[in-house]
């Protein structure tokens, strides 16, 4: 009885211990995000004051406004919905080719290119960013939305992740769609994209988010104003607007809110898309 008892004891503290560091960690990965929103809402005295302050004494809502002002995010949130939005694109369709062709096809020398894939993931991206660079600025694409868009229209990695999905699909269905006359390509637009739902939702918010995020390739590849993403717009603003910090705060999370507004919509299928793809039927 003694036993059980320090058993179920130590168990409880056990928990109590995990739940206690989750939620440390927890905060500490919260509080940059809370306080960039409360810092974008104080005044110039507030932002910048030693000791910091955390709540404003009044919101300052008119520094949103006056951050839209002093830089064309209208031009930067247009940029990068275009880019995101056709790279996310590009990146579905070769993806799902890709792994349809890794899973269901039988071809020669199917291992080595599997080996090959699996090797470039290791490559760091920087290795081959410049590579890149010289390729665009000899085709003459510069300051242009191919330059942004054409180098992430395919992805290792959902690849490999969507492959993983697929073999939890039975070959079985395969083949009886081949025997009722099915070409590949009806079998991948009618079955197997209604069988990969939650994969391909999550690699579409993902891939989304991943190109709304990129600042290495774009300030590369463009030097005009007209052609930056956000995040590079936002580099910039923080430079030009100086020490207006609460400025600098109020870009920062209106760049964010879309995102964030993404993940809370669908947080659902976003999870639901990452666990099944690692069980396997």
């Amino acid at each position: 009885m003694k036993k059980s008892n320090k058993h179920t004891s130590g168990s409880f503290f056990g928990t109590l211990l995990c739940k206690v560091f989750v939620l440390i960690m927890a905060l500490i990965t919260i509080f940059p995000f809370v306080y960039m929103i409360l810092a974008s809402l104080m005044t110039f005295q507030e932002a910048t004051s030693i000791p910091p302050t955390l709540i404003p004494a009044e919101p300052q809502f008119s520094n949103y406004s006056e951050a839209l002002k002093q830089a064309p995010f209208a031009r930067y949130f247009l940029n990068t919905i275009i880019v995101a939005g056709c790279s996310t694109c590009g990146t579905m369709f070769t993806c799902i080719l890709s792994a349809f062709a890794l899973v269901k096809l039988q071809f020669k020398g199917k291992n080595a290119l599997l080996m090959c894939m699996a090797a470039l993931l290791m490559v760091p991206y920087e290795v081959t960013v410049f590579t890149n660079y010289q390729t665009i600025a000899q085709l003459g694409w510069l300051n242009s939305y191919q330059a942004l868009i054409v180098p992430s229209l395919a992805s290792i990695f959902y690849t490999f992740y969507l492959k993983e999905y697929l073999t939890s699909v039975p070959i079985s269905y395969y083949k009886a769609a081949k025997v009722d006359g099915c070409s590949d390509w009806e079998f991948i637009t009618r079955i197997m994209i209604s069988l990969c739902k939650p994969a391909l939702f999550t690699m579409t918010i993902l891939s989304f988010i991943s190109g709304w995020n990129s600042f290495l390739w774009p300030i590369l590849v463009t030097n005009d104003t007209n052609m930056r993403l956000l995040s590079n717009g936002l580099t910039s603003f923080a430079t030009e607007s100086g020490t207006n910090v609460q400025l600098q705060m109020a870009a920062s999370a209106i760049s964010i809110i879309p995102i964030l507004i993404i993940y809370l919509v669908f947080r659902k299928q976003i999870i639901r898309g990452v666990v099944k793809s690692g069980v396997k039927g």
